[in-house]
């Protein structure tokens, strides 16, 4: 296993994130090319896009790092004493540089200017009521279907984003570092730079509820 290596597994967590971000911001741009004024159907093919690739990604650079590709998720590893602060905050610089490029090169591939600051309203406590909840069922399902494998919680992972960006008033962004990357385009999967903060926020409020819900849940299994 790879895992061990804290340099391979930082640039996993970079290219991971990257590909992520690709997928999130390329598909939205895709489907607002091909569902003119049809947001339903661009949703529905930007959240079946990202939950794809979710599955992918996860399955390709888990045995390397642990496909974390979130600063929540590395958070919680470092809260569950399953991760010290030096690695974790490697992961968190390579997840966070990783979502801007991926950001950039989506621009790239589709001949927009690579460099963008986001202009779609995304506030409002409903939207960080959602964020709060997305994220505490994100690692929930994380930390549930652990002990099943790696394959488990990859298609777990990739269900129930897919099914989030349908059932939360955010379309569940759930990571700080995709958030921040999402302010840097103008396109479908976009935020505009001033909401970003409270959605991390609330992103980090709904991780550590999680990581308390499942260490109760622990210490009553023992």
């Amino acid at each position: 296993m790879l895992i061990h290596d804290a340099r391979r597994a930082a640039v996993a967590e970079f290219a991971g994130t990257a590909l992520l971000l690709i997928a999130v911001v390329g598909s939205g741009i895709m489907a607002e090319r091909l569902f003119v004024e049809q947001a339903g159907l661009a949703l529905l093919a930007n959240a079946i896009a990202t939950g794809g690739a979710l599955i992918a990604l996860i399955l390709a650079f888990g045995p390397i790092s642990g496909a974390q590709f979130n600063p929540v998720v590395t958070l919680a590893a470092v809260l569950r004493r399953e991760m010290r602060w030096p690695r974790a905050l490697a992961y968190m610089a390579a997840q966070v540089t990783g979502t801007i490029v991926g950001v950039w090169l989506a621009h790239g591939m589709f001949a927009l200017p690579i460099l963008q600051l986001g202009i779609k309203p995304r506030e409002g406590g409903a939207q960080w009521l959602a964020e709060a909840i997305a994220t505490f069922g994100l690692l929930a399902v994380i930390f549930g279907c652990r002990a099943q494998g790696r394959p488990a919680v990859a298609y777990a992972v990739g269900a129930y984003i897919t099914g989030a960006y349908w059932f939360t008033s955010s379309t569940s962004f759930a990571n700080p570092a995709v958030t921040l990357a999402r302010a840097l385009t103008t396109s479908f999967a976009g935020i505009r730079p001033e909401d970003v903060a409270p959605f991390c926020l609330a992103q980090c409020v709904g991780g550590v509820a999680a990581v308390s819900l499942f260490a109760w849940f622990e210490r009553r299994a023992d």
